[in-house]
């Protein structure tokens, strides 16, 4: 891997098992095994350690709790801070975490979706302009009334006696793209 960043050598592994005549399309997880086959991949204690750490802060992303109002909300929240002059990310629990982590959380995950929205802009831009100039696909980028639809459903959707569903588990997630 000599001279190679880590993202270089990864995707000259993808583009070895492209070369070699392998299924393509084909999932990481094809590639990943093939990979590991041919010897091109090894874990190193580090890339366990970051596995875990992946696999556990999947965890508590997913982990909900339902607030005295009757919604499942997320409680575990990530913020990413300068600590002893490193960035660190710290977990902590919606329900006990001081406001100054949730209000850096909170920021966070909105520059997380409007960087999400700037490249899926740029994704559709360019698919429209190079593939299909002629029927352009529309993207919409205002999800306020995706947001309220949801609300509705779930406030339609909500028994009483039960814990208001989490809106993304409430119904498919709704096209942004029209």
């Amino acid at each position: 891997m000599q001279g190679l960043t880590l993202m270089e050598h990864r995707l000259r592994i993808v583009n070895s098992y492209i070369d070699c005549g392998q299924k393509w399309p084909a999932t990481a997880r094809e590639i990943a095994a093939w990979a590991i086959q041919q010897k091109l991949w090894a874990p190193h204690n580090a890339t366990l350690i970051g596995k875990c750490a992946e696999e556990l802060a999947s965890a508590m992303r997913e982990e909900v709790y339902t607030d005295p109002q009757g919604r499942e909300v997320r409680t575990k929240h990530a913020a990413r801070i300068i600590e002893e002059g490193l960035q660190t990310t710290l977990w902590d629990d919606i329900r006990t975490a001081e406001r100054k982590h949730m209000e850096i959380a909170f920021k966070q995950r909105r520059q997380q979706i409007v960087g999400d929205c700037s490249r899926l802009k740029v994704d559709v831009d360019s698919f429209n302009e190079n593939r299909s100039p002629d029927v352009p696909i529309q993207l919409i980028l205002d999800f306020t009334e995706d947001v309220a639809e949801m609300e509705a459903v779930d406030a339609l959707n909500c028994d009483p006696n039960e814990p208001r569903p989490h809106a993304s588990r409430s119904r498919g997630a709704v096209p942004a793209l029209v």
